[in-house]
């Protein structure tokens, strides 16, 4: 496609385009399962695996999938879900109605010793709830697939997972228990605790949800007040199910924003960080940001033009504190296009026009890329990572879908579940 030629629209269908043929390569079509990343003998991630489910509706609307196909494919991964191992034994799928972070593509079983994660667990269920919402047909295939999807949220213990001071854990594993870390400080874990208040079956007090908000920060940067989190992608994962427009809880009610107007103003804080520029790193600028949790070219230390540099490998990059070695991730910066498009479009056609960074790739933008990383002597070239993961893959089809038509924002809207956990986390006004 001719990028400079090409309508906006155009250029929208693209970018999902080629974001969702992660969805369609990536995958075991035995059990439904999608590889974490595009490296030999992977494993499957379960987020990733619920960012598809969220996908294929999508990709239906869009001609990207037959209609058919996508709730083949659902009923599948459904499926395999609800009949794979479960128990307290280390090479089990899950436990508790939770899932190992990490799976076998073949096997379905526990990869690397990985902890049972609640937040991917949420991710994976928030993915069928958004197949359950979209395949309201009265046929035998789409009445499974409801019914199984909601069964999978039922079966989720959120009380068993949460924490002496009321907030969720991270996840647990067999040869140890708990991991000590808690859902803790504005992140992410905003879907994770929507989805535990609004459990029909194991939900968690309301009290959960004001131990969470009580650890919130909110800061002031570049003349900006926000709630604060450093990693951009974690002002975006919970709005790719939920509409936060026009909805309050109590803490946003007494700053007078909500949790979109606070995802824009991160936004906007990511690039005025880079036109700052404070580490005078290569390449930063109003249309380069983007700075995010994701690979990079290290780790490794290295002398660059007299001064000493530290890259790291996959590690929790955020601006405007926290890891900044100079790596950018243009699909964190494509997942923002719904709270600020006139700083998310400019970017993205100079990582495509001016760097490159799409075309060339099956699957659209790699992970990151790094200006600063010297990739070798003599080479104008920057360091482009290797991989693509489906975690990055997946906010491109549904934040773009968000923007253009608000088709997953309108399912969630419907989804009783979901409604239920907003409201007693204490959301009102707007759509509710």
């Amino acid at each position: 496609m001719n990028w400079k030629q090409a309508t906006l629209d155009q250029k929208l269908q693209n970018l999902q385009r080629k974001a969702f043929a992660y969805f369609q390569h990536e995958i075991n079509p035995l059990n439904g399962l999608v590889r974490d990343k595009t490296a030999t003998d992977w494993p499957a991630s379960i987020a990733a695996t619920g960012l598809a489910l969220a996908c294929y509706p999508v990709a239906v609307e869009r001609g990207l999938m037959a209609a058919s196909v996508a709730a083949e494919r659902t009923l599948t991964t459904l499926r395999f879900f609800w009949n794979s191992p479960r128990g307290p034994q280390a090479d089990a799928t899950g436990y508790r109605g939770f899932y190992y972070h990490f799976l076998d593509m073949k096997t379905g079983r526990r990869a690397w010793d990985c902890e049972l994660s609640t937040v991917d667990s949420a991710l994976l269920l928030a993915g069928a709830l958004t197949a359950a919402a979209y395949f309201s047909a009265d046929t035998p295939e789409q009445i499974e697939i409801r019914s199984l999807a909601e069964a999978l949220y039922l079966r989720a213990d959120w009380l068993w997972a949460q924490a002496a001071d009321g907030t969720i854990g991270h996840g647990w594993r067999p040869e140890s228990g708990f991991i000590q870390h808690r859902w803790q400080g504005y992140d992410e874990g905003l879907l994770l605790y929507v989805l535990a208040l609004g459990s029909p079956s194991y939900p968690l007090p309301a009290s959960a949800y004001a131990a969470w908000s009580s650890t919130y920060e909110w800061k002031r940067c570049y003349d900006i007040d926000y709630l604060y989190a450093g990693p951009l992608f974690t002002h975006q994962l919970s709005h790719v199910w939920i509409d936060f427009r026009g909805i309050q809880d109590a803490f946003m009610r007494s700053k007078g924003i909500d949790y979109f107007e606070n995802s824009r103003r991160a936004t906007l804080i990511q690039q005025r960080y880079a036109i700052d520029n404070p580490l005078r790193l290569k390449g930063y600028g109003p249309n380069a940001w983007g700075i995010t949790a994701s690979d990079g070219p290290g780790p490794v230390s290295l002398q660059i033009d007299g001064v000493e540099r530290r890259f790291y490998d996959y590690e929790g990059r955020g601006a405007p504190y926290g890891v900044d070695d100079g790596s950018l991730s243009p699909w964190a910066v494509v997942a923002s296009l719904p709270f600020a498009p006139e700083i998310v479009l400019p970017a993205v056609d100079h990582y495509i026009n001016i760097l490159h960074l799409h075309e060339h790739h099956p699957y659209g933008f790699k992970s990151t890329f790094n200006p600063t990383y010297p990739k070798r002597e003599g080479s104008s070239d920057v360091w482009v990572s290797p991989w693509h993961f489906g975690l990055n893959q997946g906010p491109i089809v549904l934040m773009v879908e968000n923007h253009r038509s608000g088709m997953v924002w309108q399912l969630m809207r419907n989804c009783k579940w979901i409604v239920k956990g907003l409201r007693r986390a204490g959301f009102t006004g707007g759509w509710l």
